[in-house]
């Protein structure tokens, strides 16, 4: 679930807020003055839901506590794989041993020295091999994790997996130490470059600066405080009178802050769509998907919900995925009432049907996309009713259950693109679609074992290219995020996953 965009915290931005007056809050001339103090205050929305890096799976956690760990590698701005706490690493040519040879003088943030026997603990951690139960499915494969010397690690796998480095950022895990097994939840040691102070559930998270990172010279804040507001008005004027640093707006707000703040705009890396449960009639019939893809229009839900701050999308995967991005599809299906009407017919409803779209109630974006696809359908007879269901029952009943008939979410990105796709695959435990394609499912089975990269990008074009044309789902957008920050501060980074790099981030002198 750590994938997921539709984490209840992730879409905060994206509510369309009751106007406020011009005049409530200090104007930026007025702010707090917190660069005296070297400290800043981050808007989250909502309580992390794990503090132990291996048992978290919300995104909004990771956008807070991967400034605490790091991996053997780390995911830069730009999605490429760069060593961290690995300074160097090498794959066997037949993809089956990793070996890396550990960065010297990294030290936990209790002071213990990193070394070979944390970098196991942490792998037979997440391969369950004390408890029997993984800690995360894509350690499975992991044959064995050895230690031929103390600075050097070898892990073998079982059968060749050409996403595996990709598992090796902090982000799937992070290097744990062995001498705080039993507490990385309530006390998180990691390496990173700030240190767990505090935690105040409903309240806030406290860091302090690492002041023995590996990274010489960083970080140059010494505190970070993120603070749990769920309400954007009121996370808007805290940031207005400077009692926030960093906060995301609703497109539908930039006039308010453009002038007085730095804004930075993220390619979220995230597919917002309409799912169908094709176990169900009638989305069992490809004809029925592809007249439902014809009926959306695309444009509207974006000017709708996102103020045209998005991409229009026709596969499961954003172009912040460079190479593996094909591109295209989202042109595949013109909105054309007129077409869909027809593909309805051609599938025995010529006057359409009824079905039920099953929204979450904790994110405003799921109700204003749900308007605009329930207008889209009725204007090609299609009558959809909205239910909107609790962020918990949603999980239980459609996510986990496979109980509904249409549903609106958003997947966040990561930085394999197998790991963007796969949970289409007849077999993946998270293939709640109820999705079943051989050419999809013989597809992933070949590229996950394949080493050439030009012949991965061929599978993965060919792969979004089932998807789209089996209209496996209304592939509607990728939207921004939109950051509103300090106008004293710099060194802020963007990434195409959730996290608030906060390593480089300093006042202007």
């Amino acid at each position: 679930m750590r994938k997921l965009a539709f984490i209840t915290s992730i879409l905060f931005f994206f509510i369309i807020l009751a106007a406020c007056s011009k005049d409530s809050g200090e104007s930026n001339g007025e702010r707090k003055e917190t660069a005296d103090k070297n400290e800043i205050n981050v808007r989250i929305n909502n309580d992390p839901d794990f503090l132990d890096p291996h048992m978290a799976e919300a995104s909004i956690t990771f956008q807070m506590i991967l400034n605490m760990f790091d991996g053997l590698l780390y995911g830069d701005t730009d999605g490429s794989l760069k060593p961290a706490l690995a300074e160097d690493y090498s794959v066997s040519e037949d993809g089956l041993t990793y070996t890396f040879t550990l960065r010297d003088n990294v030290t936990f943030h209790n002071g213990d020295p990193l070394t070979t026997e944390d970098v196991i603990y942490t792998f037979e951690r997440l391969m369950g091999k004390e408890t029997g139960e993984p800690l995360d499915a894509n350690f499975e494969i992991i044959a064995s994790v050895e230690a031929p010397d103390e600075n050097t690690v070898v892990i073998t796998l079982k059968e060749p997996n050409s996403a595996f480095l990709s598992y090796l950022t902090a982000l799937d895990s992070a290097i744990l130490p062995k001498s705080n097994d039993g507490k990385h939840n309530d006390n998180p040691i990691g390496t990173g470059p700030f240190k767990f102070n505090s935690y105040n559930p409903e309240s806030n998270l406290i860091l302090d600066k690492n002041e023995n990172y590996w990274q010489e010279g960083l970080p140059y804040l010494d505190k970070v405080t993120f603070t749990f507001q769920p309400d954007d008005q009121t996370a808007l004027l805290a940031l207005q009178s400077g009692e926030m640093d960093i906060v995301a707006v609703g497109s539908h707000r930039i006039p308010e802050v453009e002038n007085d703040f730095q804004l930075e705009y993220q390619d979220s890396n995230t597919v917002l769509l309409l799912g169908f449960n094709q176990e169900r009639e009638p989305f069992q019939d490809q004809r029925i998907r592809q007249a439902m893809n014809y009926a959306i229009n695309k444009d509207d839900v974006i000017d709708a919900a996102f103020n045209g701050y998005a991409t229009k999308l026709g596969s499961n995967m954003s172009p912040a995925m460079g190479a593996y991005f094909k591109e295209g599809l989202e042109d595949v299906y013109p909105h054309d009432v007129e077409k869909a009407k027809e593909l309805l017919a051609e599938a025995g409803y010529p006057d359409g049907f009824k079905t039920t779209l099953s929204i979450s109630s904790h994110a405003e974006l799921y109700s204003n996309v749900a308007q605009v696809v329930v207008e889209n359908l009725r204007e090609a007879g299609i009558e959809a009713e909205i239910e909107v269901v609790e962020w918990g029952i949603w999980l239980e009943r459609i996510y986990q259950g496979r109980d509904y008939d249409m549903t609106i979410i958003d997947f966040t990105g990561v930085l394999s693109p197998y790991e963007t796709i796969k949970r289409y695959h007849t077999e993946a435990s998270n293939n709640f679609f109820n999705y079943s394609n051989e050419e999809f499912d013989q597809l992933m089975e070949e590229v996950i074992v394949e080493t050439d990269e030009n012949k991965q990008v061929e599978m993965f074009h060919r792969a979004q290219e089932v998807l789209s044309e089996d209209a496996a789902a209304v592939y509607m957008a990728d939207y921004q995020i939109i950051w509103a920050l300090n106008p004293k501060l710099e060194g802020y980074q963007l990434y195409p996953y959730f996290f608030h790099d906060l390593s480089e981030v300093r006042f202007a002198e």
